[in-house]
């Protein structure tokens, strides 16, 4: 298996993202139903992704401590959802050197694929979200 493209405090940043994206509840969230890895492959052989989403977490983690002084790993989930709601509609308080809507929207995206793609993928483990809606395919 290769090597994260991210530091550990950017994987972390990205954990806690995507499971405000899509939490847990009866169901695993976006990270136990490895989001995180997909994602990862899916961008791994793409620098141009990889260098955006790390800058793209950097932001992030960033604008968290410009609105509420601690990282967005120390932010109750309620701050955190303050925080990304901010950065989803653009109306970020620091500097960033893309859009900030656009960036979340590719968080988004890349969440939803690695939610509900085929396991195959990379993500949806054991067919976790195929289960959640009721496919669940039988051999």
């Amino acid at each position: 298996m290769q090597s994260s493209p991210f530091s550990s405090d950017q994987t972390d940043i990205l954990r806690s993202i995507v499971d405000r994206i899509i939490p847990e509840d009866d169901y695993p969230g976006a990270w136990k139903a490895g989001v995180g890895s997909y994602i990862e492959r899916l961008i791994a052989d793409r620098e141009e992704l990889v260098q955006q989403y790390e800058l793209g977490l950097t932001a992030c983690n960033e604008e968290a401590v410009a609105a509420h002084g601690h990282s967005l790993l120390e932010l109750s989930e309620s701050d955190r959802d303050t925080v990304l709601a901010r950065i989803e509609s653009g109306s970020v308080l620091t500097e960033w050197i893309f859009d900030p809507a656009e960036f979340f929207r590719m968080v988004v995206r890349h969440t939803m694929e690695g939610f509900y793609a085929d396991p195959g993928n990379g993500g949806n483990l054991d067919g976790v979200a195929w289960k959640m809606v009721g496919f669940e395919v039988t051999a």
